[in-house]
């Protein structure tokens, strides 16, 4: 079984969606690149289309799944239309399969964009032999009730805070997000394990800019594990493994490469 509390000084090395600074996010190359970086864990989103089909995306933007080459809304349409646009983008059943097949040693990390696809997620996992290599994350917390139940030893965490605003990017709405997050995360030290006991995860899975030491060491006396999203700088990378990060989410697995234990 996967675990995802790290011993002091190690931590997963998670790529994000990939290695998606470097290859289009979500896609099956960007993952087998960021496991050549030295990723021992992969992160990737799942959402659920019109027809069903579970497939590997971030948000519901075609601009996202076709990488600027369309506009519109993803769950408007099915797989195969989608796929007139987005020929590289895998479904969940595609990309297990290969994590299973041509990736063995690797974790995964299967983050949930829509609430009422749990069963349907849990089914392919256990398809695929991968319910000991995986665990699941997201920012609902009725999914993740609901993930317990369809599968106990499937290791759960609560994401925190929800990314509406798109809070990992700039924009015009920056200051105020940031001023937001800063009140979030000076919190977050007394509320984290209050958090993780209500809704019984296993870990929680944090934005980098209200992670703190105090945060991280709160969840670790409840024996959950914290990992961070989405740290493509070297130095904010390290600190957060000096504060005990349990792994770090990357964009960018370079980074792993100049970090020290």
């Amino acid at each position: 079984m996967i675990q995802l509390r790290r011993p002091p000084g190690g931590y997963a090395r998670v790529g994000h969606r990939g290695a998606s600074a470097l290859a289009p996010e979500n896609t099956l190359p960007a993952l087998a690149l960021a496991v050549e970086l030295g990723c021992d864990m992969l992160e990737f989103d799942v959402l659920d289309l019109v027809d069903g089909t579970l497939v590997l995306a971030h948000s519901t933007r075609l601009k996202e799944i076709t990488h600027g080459a369309a506009r519109g809304r993803v769950r408007h349409r099915g797989i195969e239309s989608l796929r007139q646009l987005a020929p590289h983008l895998p479904t969940l059943e595609e990309a297990l399969a290969y994590c299973a097949s041509e990736l063995p040693q690797t974790a995964l990390q299967l983050d949930l964009k829509r609430r009422g696809i749990e069963r349907a997620v849990v089914a392919a996992l256990q398809q695929h032999g991968l319910v000991e290599r995986s665990w699941v994350s997201s920012f609902d917390a009725g999914a993740l009730r609901r993930l317990a139940d369809l599968e106990p030893a499937l290791p759960r965490a609560y994401t925190l805070p929800r990314d509406r605003l798109g809070i990992s990017k700039r924009g015009p709405l920056a200051p105020l997000v940031r001023g937001g997050l800063a009140a979030v995360g000076a919190s977050l030290p007394r509320r984290l394990p209050e958090i993780l006991r209500r809704h019984e995860v296993q870990a929680a899975t944090l934005h980098h800019s209200v992670c703190s030491e105090a945060a991280i060491a709160g969840a670790h006396a409840l024996g959950a594990a914290v990992y961070v999203w989405t740290v493509d700088e070297p130095e904010l990378a390290q600190r957060l493994i000096d504060w005990g990060a349990d792994g770090i989410i990357t964009n960018d697995p370079r980074i792993f490469a100049t970090l020290t234990t």
